[in-house]
């Protein structure tokens, strides 16, 4: 295979990530409306929308930030708009989004969790758009680094590199397959579902960042692993309070 994959489209070339990327927004939002409609539990108008707002706002905000501030050295030496709004990262998005919708929550002064729907159109637009990181190669940021292990690939220059692409992939399959065997399970509180996906998802992605290129921000860590650490944190306490919660209230 020929690295970066590309697509000819209305006469214009498009690299396969970014069409990846919109293909898996408009599939996984498919997939949440349908999701949505069989749900039992239903939101009113005003508390769908500010969600929405504000996990739309947010992740836009978070995942140009955050993508920006990987190598911020770079950022403030030569700034440029069109540069600024090309780069972005879903770990960013994930957090700020979660920001967004809470601060949401507050002002509609909606209590309960309302992210357990959202989980799988989620990891199920992330895999599409992880197809289209792969299909780029070396081309954009997402690739891994060099290696010597079985799983090297050639991705558009002479090293065999780590396709960190497809172990994302693979892991929020095997994530997926995890996350439906407890919602089939004992009967948990709303939101745990996206706070065990949460933890599991930062978790993986701060790992998975020491086999790619970053720039070491503190220590050997990089802006994303530093964000990674902080949402790790949270939804470690936020996990622990739920099962509290939840062993008081069903005794």
């Amino acid at each position: 295979m020929d690295f970066p994959v590309t697509f000819h489209i209305f006469g214009n070339t498009v690299l396969a990530h970014p069409f990846f990327e919109a293909v898996g927004i408009f599939l996984g939002m498919r997939y949440y409306f349908y999701l949505k409609r069989k749900s039992k539990e239903k939101l009113s108008f005003n508390t769908s929308a500010a969600v929405l707002i504000g996990a739309t706002a947010g992740a836009l905000l978070g995942s140009k930030l955050i993508g920006n501030l990987e190598n911020p050295y770079s950022l403030f030496e030569n700034f440029s708009f069109k540069r600024f709004w090309s780069n972005n990262t879903i770990v960013g998005g994930l957090a700020f989004g979660l920001i967004g919708v809470e601060l949401a929550k507050k002002i509609v002064r909606h209590k309960d969790s309302t992210g357990d729907l959202i989980v799988f159109p989620l990891m199920f637009a992330i895999i599409i758009g992880r197809v289209g990181c792969f299909l780029t190669g070396i081309y954009e940021e997402t690739y891994g680094l060099p290696t010597d292990s079985v799983f090297g690939m050639h991705l558009g220059d002479q090293y065999l590199r780590h396709p960190v692409a497809l172990y994302e992939i693979v892991f929020l399959i095997l994530l997926w397959a995890g996350l439906k065997y407890i919602q089939q399970g004992r009967k948990y509180p709303s939101g745990y579902i996206f706070k065990v996906f949460m933890l599991s998802y930062f978790t993986f992605r701060f790992f998975l960042d020491f086999i790619k290129p970053r720039v070491e921000i503190t220590g050997s860590l990089g802006t994303i692993q530093m964000v990674c650490i902080c949402v790790i944190i949270y939804y470690i306490y936020t996990i622990k309070n739920t099962k509290s919660l939840h062993l008081k209230y069903s005794r």
